[in-house]
C-alpha cells in the first residue's frame, strides 16, 4: 500500500471500507477492480460517453494494468439516475466509488470531460486521504486554469446544440439523424456539457504525480500550447504527447495512441516496482515534450 503525505493511507485496501464492511464495486464497476493487478488504470469518458468506449483496452495495455472503466449516473445501465450538472458533486461522487480502491497504485485516465474529472478527483484523494495517482493521464482537454474562450453550448435550443454536436464530430452522422436516438441522448450530452462549462479552477496545491497530456494537432479547441499548461498544476514532470488527429483522436484508427499509452503505463508499472518509494515523491522534476 503506498503511503500517504501523512504517513498513512485510506483505511480501504482490497475492497473494504473505513468501517470493515466488503464494499459493493456496483453501479460504478463493471467488475470489481482486480486486487491481484500491480497496477490498476481508472478510466472516465468524454461527455455523453459512457464507459463502454473503453471496451477493448484492456488487450492493450500492458500486462499487469487492470482498466477499470467507471460507470457514471445518469448513461447506459444507470440512466434512471440522477445526472450531475456540476464537476463539483460529480466529482465527490466518484471519490466515494473509487477511495476504497484507493490504498494500492493506481492511475486515472480522462478524455475531455473525463480530464477534468481525473484531475479533480486526483486533488480530492489526496486532500482527503493523503493518497496520490502513479501517474495523471489526461487527454484531449486544455489544463484546467486556463479559461474557456468560448460560449456556454448547454442550453443552446435543440437545433443549434445538434449543429454543435456535429462540429465536435464525436456523434456518428446516422445517429444525428436519429429524432428518437437524439431524444435519449441529448439530454445525456447537455448535463455533461453544463458540468464542465460551468465548471471553475480553483487555486490549490499542485499534485504531486507526473502528468501525461495527450492532445490532437487538429483539435482546434485545444490546442497545444494550452494542453502544454498541464504543466503548471504538477510539482512533478509532464510529458506532452500530440497526434495527429482532431478531438476523439483515442477512437480513430490507425494513430500511435495506444502505443503512446502503453509506454506511459509501462512506465507507471516501473515505479510502482520502485521499493519503498509513494506515487508522486522522489522523482525528478523535469518537464518533457515529445
Amino acid at each position: 500500500m503506498w503511503a500517504s503525505r501523512s504517513g498513512g493511507a485510506p483505511d480501504m485496501h482490497g475492497g473494504m471500507n473505513r468501517s470493515g464492511m466488503t464494499v459493493d464495486p456496483t453501479p460504478w464497476f463493471e467488475r470489481a477492480p482486480d486486487l491481484a493487478a500491480p497496477l490498476r488504470m481508472f478510466c472516465f469518458p468524454y461527455a455523453g460517453g459512457d464507459a463502454h468506449i473503453f471496451r477493448g483496452w484492456q488487450k492493450r495495455v500492458p500486462e499487469g494494468v487492470n482498466v477499470c472503466p467507471i460507470y457514471l449516473p445518469g448513461r447506459g445501465r444507470r440512466m434512471a439516475e440522477p445526472r450531475h450538472r456540476r464537476m463539483e458533486s460529480l466529482v465527490r461522487a466518484v471519490a466515494e466509488a473509487v477511495a476504497p480502491w484507493a490504498g494500492a497504485p493506481f492511475v486515472l485516465f480522462g478524455h475531455s470531460m473525463g480530464a477534468i474529472i481525473s484531475f479533480e478527483l486526483a486533488r480530492l484523494l489526496d486532500r482527503r486521504f493523503g493518497v496520490s495517482p502513479v501517474r495523471l493521464l489526461v487527454s484531449g482537454r486544455i489544463a484546467p486554469q486556463e479559461p474557456d474562450l468560448d460560449p456556454p453550448t448547454y442550453n443552446l435550443p435543440q437545433r443549434e446544440f445538434l449543429l454543435e454536436l456535429k462540429r465536435l464530430n464525436g456523434t456518428d452522422e446516422e445517429l444525428l439523424a436519429n429524432s428518437e436516438a437524439m431524444e435519449l441522448l441529448t439530454p445525456i450530452v447537455r448535463a455533461d456539457f453544463e458540468a464542465v462549462q460551468t465548471y471553475s479552477f480553483v487555486e490549490g496545491p499542485r499534485l504531486r504525480c507526473p502528468i501525461t497530456a495527450y492532445g490532437g494537432l487538429a483539435d482546434i479547441d485545444t490546442p497545444r500550447e494550452r494542453v502544454e499548461s498541464w504543466r503548471a498544476v504538477t510539482e512533478s514532470q509532464t510529458v506532452v504527447k500530440m497526434f495527429p488527429d482532431g478531438h476523439f483522436f483515442i477512437n480513430a484508427r490507425g494513430n500511435s495512441f495506444f502505443q503512446a499509452l502503453a509506454e506511459d503505463l509501462q512506465t507507471a508499472l516501473q515505479d510502482v516496482k520502485a521499493a519503498g518509494r509513494p506515487p508522486g515523491e522522489g522523482r525528478e522534476n523535469r518537464n518533457q515534450t515529445a
